[in-house]
């Protein structure tokens, strides 16, 4: 549950901040009248969204058992790539999303302004498709039930209560570390749904070696047990794991987290690095 929470959470916080800007951005030229075709845009790409988690939530219905992991496992390992990207993208592009958003407004904001309605529908209906895609890779490999569903509603309820808040001024949060924390946890459950969509693949004969364990800690860690159901929400952790599963795990988790930390700390240094010195003042040089 915490892991979906946080997950709805940050996608969430990214929609409402984009479409914060976009409403403030109309609102400074004055142009009011075309705020209804942001939220035009908005609604259908919730809709977007939403469809989507239908048909992967329901899609699968009548299938075999094995193909039901097939489809299961190769979609987790998709997801596993859009978290990976949008992670890295929102690290890069975190400093210049409003000036693009500004950009694109521009360019459609002539005559009714009906060009909004795409600019709102691409801008949040991206985060919408990881939002469902990632939700439902969280939510299968975490175990089913109401509670991964629970959890995502009330970090994107969150998410929307802080870009209100944050869009009228009353709240200021450091988007550069929330991004960053997150996105360090969001690699660690990312590798616990790579895992997860190995062992799937394990299960449908796609992949060998479902039976040949790198550890089993049932007897310590038993899955029923609320530390085993706690590990198994927040990080996929699976008491009996495969080789294919750990090693998959190791080989996604150890490169893209030092990647991200090395990113993270050269975009640090180069800020530090823009960062002008203050000069001396007439009487401090004078001494």
């Amino acid at each position: 549950m915490l892991a979906n929470f946080l997950i709805g959470l940050r996608e969430g916080l990214e929609a409402a901040l984009v479409v914060g800007i976009l409403i403030a951005y109309v609102r400074k030229l004055g142009r009011t009248d075309v705020i209804k075709r942001i939220w035009v845009g908005v609604a259908l790409a919730v809709i977007l969204a939403l469809g989507i988690g239908a048909i992967l939530t329901f899609g699968t219905y009548g299938l075999s058992f094995a193909a039901q992991e097939i489809i299961g496992g190769s979609l987790s390992i998709v997801a596993v790539g859009f978290v990976t990207w949008m992670i890295f993208w929102m690290l890069r592009a975190a400093r210049g999303l409003s000036q693009h958003l500004k950009t694109d407004v521009d360019q459609h904001l002539d005559g009714a302004g009906w060009g909004l309605v795409l600019v709102a529908f691409l801008a949040v209906g991206r985060e919408g498709i990881e939002t469902a895609l990632i939700l439902w890779a969280a939510a299968r490999s975490s175990g089913s039930g109401q509670f991964p569903v629970v959890g995502a509603a009330a970090g994107i309820a969150v998410a929307i209560v802080l870009g209100y808040l944050i869009y009228r001024g009353v709240l200021s949060i450091n988007l550069t570390k929330f991004f960053t924390y997150t996105g360090v946890f969001l690699i660690i459950v990312a590798g616990g749904i790579l895992a997860y969509g190995v062992h799937d693949l394990q299960e449908a004969a796609l992949l060998p070696g479902l039976y040949t364990l790198a550890f089993d800690v049932s007897a310590t860690v038993p899955p029923n047990s609320w530390y085993g159901t706690l590990l198994k929400g927040i990080f996929n952790f699976s008491p009996a794991t495969t080789i294919l599963e750990a090693s998959a795990w190791v080989l996604y988790v150890v490169p893209v987290m030092t990647i991200f930390v090395m990113s993270v700390r050269r975009q640090r240094s180069t800020a530090a690095a823009k960062t002008p010195t203050p000069s001396l003042t007439s009487s401090q040089g004078a001494r």
